[in-house]
């Protein structure tokens, strides 16, 4: 048994998705969740700011002594794995779990993959689902207007804007046949309601944040590193920009308050200071 935090990062509030799927499977589990705020989306960086910000956002999370890291981020986990596989405890992003869920949903070999213009250019989930089953059709599509509509509270079904945006990233998809949805950034399942309505009730999406979460306990299980059960688990949430936008997103989102348990840091100062220490170190 470890008691010690799972830590888990992305740039912003839809890292969320895969925290609260770890409290929903995993309630007795401490988590340390880190949104770069400041700095979202990473979507739209390029491949030298995004390893930048990955080994930062790590080795936060590392200074809080967590037992397993998360990249709750697609852009991340398709661009920094090999990162994250050098870390000293565990790791996962949502790649690898959620393009084995695909494999296995799929009906007629026609799988759908919608991310970041950062992780569909990656090819990441082309790659790893082609490495389970080469004979499966990949289609992608980048939505880079998908995160700053979550950001700014714009993914409520009700509202045409997600909805007219949705219509025009899915077209290419549902003209391919697709019936299996990867959404491929941890922020989208936020618009799932929306995404299912524009690609129909036939389609299978896939939850990057539901299949990470579950890939995490897994890890842990083998590690016998799974929290001593019988007592609820405590989160605490740093951001990078202000506190109070992402208090009030969390506390919505994850259906309990956590306006208590939000912090700010100053992530380029952490990364500095860390950077002096290791360089003293050694």
């Amino acid at each position: 048994m470890d008691n010690r935090p799972i830590g888990v990062f992305d740039s912003g509030l839809g890292g969320l998705t895969a925290v609260r799927e770890i409290l929903n499977i995993m309630p007795q589990e401490n988590v340390v969740y880190f949104g770069d705020t400041g700095r979202v989306p990473y979507g739209t960086r390029s491949r030298e700011t995004i390893l930048k910000y990955a080994a930062q956002d790590m080795a936060f999370l590392r200074s809080k002594d967590v037992k397993l890291v998360i990249a709750a981020c697609g852009t991340v986990s398709s661009v920094a794995g090999a990162l994250g596989d050098a870390l000293p405890v565990p790791y996962t992003g949502v790649v690898r779990p959620t393009a084995l869920a695909s494999c296995l949903a799929t009906r007629n070999g026609k799988i759908g993959v919608i991310g970041t213009t950062a992780t569909i250019r990656s090819g990441s989930y082309r790659r790893a689902i082609h490495a389970l089953d080469k004979h499966l059709s990949v289609f992608e599509q980048d939505c880079p207007l998908f995160v700053p509509l979550v950001e700014n509270d714009f993914y409520h079904p009700d509202n045409p804007v997600p909805r007219l945006v949705a219509e025009r990233y899915l077209a290419p998809l549902k003209q391919a046949g697709v019936d299996t949805l990867i959404m491929g950034c941890t922020h989208y399942p936020l618009l799932r309601e929306t995404i299912q309505q524009v690609m129909g009730p036939q389609v299978v999406l896939i939850d990057s944040g539901r299949e990470t979460a579950a890939c995490a306990m897994e890890l842990l299980r083998k590690e016998n590193a799974l929290c001593e059960s019988g007592e609820t688990g405590r989160c605490s949430f740093f951001v990078s920009d202000s506190t109070e936008g992402f208090s009030k997103a969390a506390s919505l989102f994850l259906d309990r308050d956590v306006t208590d348990n939000v912090s700010y840091i100053d992530i380029v100062e952490f990364a500095e200071a860390h950077a002096k220490t290791t360089e003293s170190e050694a």
